[in-house]
């Protein structure tokens, strides 16, 4: 069943329904002992290097007017999680903390399919709760295992990076890597490799069940299957981390904008963007470990 949920010659619907029945017989993927997040070294963090990128459009004839202009931001290194965050994932963090969920839906999805009914709110603090969970993971490793002074779990356990929501910087350049390209895999709309509109589920579908989406990086579910929440207000190009838009005071007197795209080819681009009220019910989102904002 996980060579068929992986494998890209595997119709779409296929690979949905195998999802599915993941979820409901335990999805070997995810450690439960660690708030399902997935089972690997670093438990999904996908490492996206420092440098600069191409955020925006230019010569898309599918782009909107606040798409433009292209322009280069150039980035401190990150890690990115794979996948948005899940139901399962969601889950642990009501129980753990004894938040109630301001919509239950949020809850009551299959567990490996990522989590929606979420307001901005809500996912923020969700971040600060992996976040502190994740440093205690951090200073266990250094202690048992040794860490490189520049590893993952050694900037973890040092406080040089918190977990938070993606800017939207951060995001686009995760989704689309350094060559400008529209989609996370190449320059046309593929159906088979994200559940938009055209792919025909018409529901979300499990993480990991297009991995013929993935990024340049190996981050997954980029397009498609949920609106993410991002940490950044509504804001004019070009980005600039440094004009407010990253603030919490940004927050008085504009909305954040969302990434990721529910619908239409033209909104799974990597460049679309817009904005959502804070408690919009459509929304999901992915956590990144991030030296900015300090």
């Amino acid at each position: 069943m996980l060579y068929l949920l992986r494998a890209e010659h595997f119709p779409a619907r296929e690979r949905a329904v195998a999802g599915k029945a993941l979820a409901k017989f335990g999805d070997p993927r995810f450690d439960v002992e660690r708030w399902y997040l997935p089972a690997e070294a670093d438990l999904g963090f996908v490492e996206i290097p420092a440098g600069p990128f191409l955020m925006g459009s230019q010569e898309d004839p599918d782009a909107f007017e606040d798409e433009s202009p292209r322009h280069e931001v150039d980035l401190l290194r990150y890690w990115m999680a794979k996948y948005p965050v899940t139901v399962a994932q969601y889950r642990a963090f009501i129980e753990a903390s004894g938040r109630p969920a301001r919509d239950r839906r949020s809850l009551e999805g299959p567990a490996n399919h990522p989590v929606d009914y979420v307001s901005w709110e809500e996912a923020l603090a969700y971040c600060r709760w992996l976040g502190e969970r994740l440093r205690d993971v951090a200073s266990g490793k250094l202690q048992r295992d040794g860490e490189e002074e520049s590893s993952l779990w050694s900037e973890l356990a040092a406080g040089r990076l918190r977990a938070v929501l993606p800017s939207e910087a951060e995001w686009e350049k995760a989704a689309r890597g350094t060559d400008g390209r529209i989609y996370p895999w190449g320059q046309e709309p593929d159906a088979n490799r994200a559940n938009f509109a055209d792919t025909g589920l018409g529901e979300s579908s499990s993480v990991g069940a297009f991995p013929g989406g993935a990024s340049p990086y190996g981050c997954e579910e980029m397009s498609g299957n949920v609106w993410e929440w991002t940490r950044s207000a509504e804001g004019a190009y070009p980005y600039r981390a440094e004009d407010g838009r990253e603030k919490v005071e940004a927050f008085s007197r504009c909305l954040p904008m969302v990434r990721g795209a529910v619908g239409a080819a033209r909104y799974a681009r990597c460049a679309y963007r817009r904005s959502l009220g804070y408690w919009d019910g459509a929304a999901g989102f992915r956590v990144v470990l991030s030296a900015f904002p300090p």
